[in-house]
């Protein structure tokens, strides 16, 4: 019997997935958690085969709980389940540890499946995400035009920082933020804080 834990913030997703998986004769679910917080408690006690797990939930996400798990539990395998097949979900959930990558359009039979090979040891990627791994591979994206420094600053920025609060958390002259500032809108090709933020999120240079 393969144990299975559920992971996702919708309850009606949760109750259709373990009606779908129960109905398996070699399948059970021994925990449901709403929360990537809750997951990793509910890892603790519950040491499933296999953990289904959503990406997008408030407060810790799917990729921040996979990294807790699997650093407790490294043996753990754990299958992402979502409806988001973005290059950036999938390599974030990838470089996490994730054993699988499904999309909720997946039959009962898929899943099922799914679930057997993870046991077993194997990766299972549904077959556009597969694709879109392969293309990341052969079609790397440019390096990174910012220094680590510049990334450092724009985060901030991102957060909402003004200049003076920059320079207190890096420890380095407000004048220093504004020369970093004016870098990085020179490398991006933008005249203001917001555009380098956007244009640098949309190029996932922020990480």
């Amino acid at each position: 019997m393969i144990t299975i834990m559920l992971v996702d913030d919708h309850p009606v997703v949760r109750e259709g997935l373990r009606g779908m998986l129960e109905a398996e004769a070699d399948l059970t679910v021994v925990g449901e958690a709403g929360s990537g917080a809750e997951a990793v408690a509910l890892d603790r006690v519950k040491q499933p085969d296999v953990v289904l797990m959503d990406l997008r939930m408030p407060g810790l996400d799917g990729v921040g709980a996979i990294r807790e798990i699997l650093e407790e539990t490294p043996a753990r395998r754990i299958v992402v389940l979502t409806t988001y097949e973005t290059d950036a979900d999938i390599l974030r959930a990838v470089e996490a540890g994730a054993a699988g990558y499904l999309l909720k359009d997946a039959s009962r039979a898929e899943l099922a499946g799914a679930i057997r090979a993870a046991a077993r040891g194997e990766t299972v990627l549904a077959p556009s995400v597969a694709g879109k791994l392969v293309n990341r591979v052969r079609n790397p994206p440019p390096a990174s035009p910012l220094s680590a420094r510049e990334v450092e600053v724009l985060r901030l920025v991102a957060k909402g920082h003004t200049n003076a609060d920059i320079g207190r958390a890096l420890h380095i002259g407000e004048a220093t933020v504004k020369t970093h500032l004016l870098r990085v809108f020179g490398k991006l090709g933008v005249s203001d804080r917001t555009a380098a933020v956007t244009t640098a999120l949309d190029r996932h240079l922020l990480g």
